[in-house]
């Protein structure tokens, strides 16, 4: 995950971790565009952080990263549940806010995106219970002078 000029990265092999403490919403969307370089076209991603972290433009710096989708495209699904990109791979958005439970994302099929592509989910803690054993969970917090923290764990 080279190339971002962040204040710190920290590599934590022990832990599968990875953190960048990035200066600009630029930063963040090198970082993850660097991140979305190195994913398998199938891989679940699962974001935490509060309103105003960055988890949007995370996405679309790992997407663009990922399938050379235009980050222009992509849009927060909060009232829509899941956005549905295509490039040169397929990707997912949820968001996941407002499910009230794992059956009803089950019912509605949504688990069938696990294995179609790459999956970015918003509020995944909805769905704990029935999300693969191999996720990457990315967290986004709020630091001093508008500074981002980023934490990959896989």
């Amino acid at each position: 995950m080279g190339g971002s000029r962040g204040l710190i990265t920290v590599y934590n092999t022990l832990n599968n971790m990875v953190s960048f403490l990035s200066t600009s919403a630029e930063e963040t969307f090198a970082f993850a565009y660097e991140l979305g370089r190195s994913l398998a076209p199938v891989s679940v991603l699962c974001f935490f952080g509060e309103l105003g972290a960055g988890k949007t433009t995370f996405i679309k710096g790992l997407l663009q990263g990922a399938i050379g989708l235009d980050p222009q495209e992509v849009q927060s699904p909060t009232f829509a549940y899941l956005n549905v990109y295509e490039a040169d791979g397929l990707a997912f958005h949820f968001d996941l806010y407002r499910l009230k439970s794992a059956e009803e994302f089950l019912s509605m099929g949504f688990d069938d995106y696990f294995e179609a592509g790459i999956c970015c989910i918003e509020w995944s803690e909805r769905i704990a219970s029935i999300l693969p054993a191999e996720v990457i969970k990315v967290t986004l917090e709020h630091q001093e002078k508008g500074c981002r923290l980023i934490t990959i764990r896989r």
